[in-house]
């Protein structure tokens, strides 16, 4: 049986493979990131327990990636910046996904919560 930590762990990676699978691939360009941040945001805080997302998509690397004459490229983990919290039986779970050595890395910031301490035995780690 997974801990409430364990499980509100899990809950971040689904979402982040929700957000990063469902909207990689879209065109965007410097006139929508606003709009496409705002959708992405939006639909990933519809998810069970998920309290707030922050997604910045990074105007810069958006104009650096545009190679053609139509003025957008595809979104990619590499043109934006995100942050979410989530929140599961009373474990708050902080994570990010920024570019870490060319990768987009999604990883835990923190943790935090009554449950984060024990192993599901009742036991302190």
């Amino acid at each position: 049986m997974a801990t409430d930590a364990q499980q509100a762990c899990f809950e971040a990676g689904i979402k982040f493979g929700s957000l990063y699978h469902q909207f990689a691939g879209t065109p965007v360009s410097p006139a929508s990131t606003r709009s496409l941040e705002a959708a992405m945001a939006e639909a990933i805080e519809n998810q069970p327990y998920c309290e707030s997302v922050t997604v910045e998509i990074r105007d810069d690397r958006v104009a650096d990636a545009i190679d053609h004459e139509n003025g957008y490229t595809e979104l990619t983990g590499s043109l934006m910046d995100v942050e979410m919290r989530i929140d599961y039986e009373g474990v708050t779970v902080r994570t990010r996904m920024a570019m870490r050595d060319g990768y987009p890395l999604m990883e835990l910031v923190a943790v935090e919560g009554e449950s984060e301490a024990t192993d599901g035995s009742g036991t302190t780690n």
